[in-house]
């Protein structure tokens, strides 16, 4: 445990200059590009915030703190290199001359706690005004200034009794995975070969009950293969049968798909697809994988979801056999078996070198 009962306490207005990040004002179809390079940092909560990739050039510098206005403070994220700004997110500029990876970790790391625990959500957005008053703790001097080396030197020492998980990172980075995917088709939702797409349950987690509960209530997350509850069975409403997929079509994590592992009930801006063909697991993970890449890189999260998109034009690309329209099945049941071995091997490294 650190003794912070010397550390005094600065507003973050004190400490950076917050202001929206330089963005294309561009639709993500034609932001994101699949052999993009320079990161796009989104309104999202996973992948350190990057959103997807484009082939446009950077608009930001790196070696600052960036996060989201239109949620909570879970896109709180250090950026380490150059990027692409969006729509709604912040960047926050230090007023301060020692500005080094580790500092701004630290920092970080105080502020994200902070901001977490004020309970900020969808109806009480973390905007700017509220991250500016924010009031941390940091370390300081005998001549009551913050003490950058005492942060410097905390965040070094968690580095190297961490180097294993960087081994780790190097192991799975040196076995790339690429596909040969110019030959692949697109597909519909809603194709013979797909999927019945059924609108769900739209119920509103508040005012569900869990006194006994055997029903795994899904919304619009990304964590947790999208389940955020766990409730009570409803008198006169049916739960979905697991193996159905079900899909985010709007807020933050729009895109989201996961394949149900238990019976379940939807929350709203949610569907559920229906397989009308035969799909072991496998196949339907490649699917769902597929599903929301497209969905992250063609539409907007609050301004061009896929609630108008999901029965019409939305459409992914999919292996098919010999140039047809027949998906190949086949080629996606081993292609996630693969991935599944090597899951399990680099689950194997990390503990045997952790």
């Amino acid at each position: 445990m650190i003794n912070i009962s010397s550390w005094k306490k600065y507003r973050i207005e004190d400490l950076f200059d917050i202001r929206p990040t330089k963005h294309y004002n561009a639709k993500n179809a034609l932001l994101f590009d699949e052999l993009g390079t320079n990161p796009v940092v989104g309104n999202v909560a996973y992948n350190n915030g990057i959103g997807g990739y484009t082939d446009k050039p950077n608009t930001e510098k790196g070696n600052i703190i960036t996060f989201s206005d239109t949620t909570n403070a879970n896109t709180i994220f250090y950026r380490e290199s150059d990027f692409v700004g969006y729509s709604h997110v912040q960047g926050m500029y230090p007023k301060f001359n020692r500005v080094t990876p580790n500092i701004l970790m630290f920092i970080l790391t105080i502020f994200y706690k902070t901001a977490i625990n004020k309970g900020y959500d969808y109806d009480f957005k973390f905007t700017r005004n509220y991250a500016k008053n924010i009031e941390i703790p940091l370390p300081t001097t005998h001549q009551q200034e913050i003490d950058f080396d005492f942060m410097e030197e905390y965040i070094e020492n968690i580095k190297q009794n961490v180097n294993y998980r960087i081994k780790l990172i190097k192991h799975i980075k040196d076995t790339p995975v690429r596909i040969d995917v110019n030959k692949w088709k697109k597909f519909h939702l809603y194709d013979d070969q797909l999927f019945e797409i059924d609108m769900g349950n739209k119920l509103d987690k508040i005012k569900m009950t869990d006194k006994n509960p055997t029903i795994d209530f899904v919304g619009r997350s990304h964590n947790n293969n999208g389940v955020t509850a766990k409730v009570d069975k409803i008198f006169g409403i049916q739960p979905y049968k697991p193996g159905y997929l079900t899909l985010a079509l709007g807020g933050e994590y729009l895109g989201s798909c996961f394949v149900q592992q238990n019976n379940f009930y939807t929350s709203q801006n949610l569907v559920v697809l229906k397989p009308k063909t035969k799909m072991t697991m496998y196949q339907k993970q490649f699917i769902a994988t597929m599903i929301f890449k497209e969905g992250r890189r063609k539409y907007k999260a609050f301004v061009d979801e896929l609630n108008r998109h999901v029965k019409s034009d939305f459409s992914f690309y999919l292996p098919v056999i010999n140039d047809t329209s027949n998906i190949d099945w086949e080629f996606m049941e081993q292609f996630m078996k693969k991935q599944a071995v090597k899951a399990e091997q680099n689950f194997n490294f990390f503990n045997t070198n952790s």
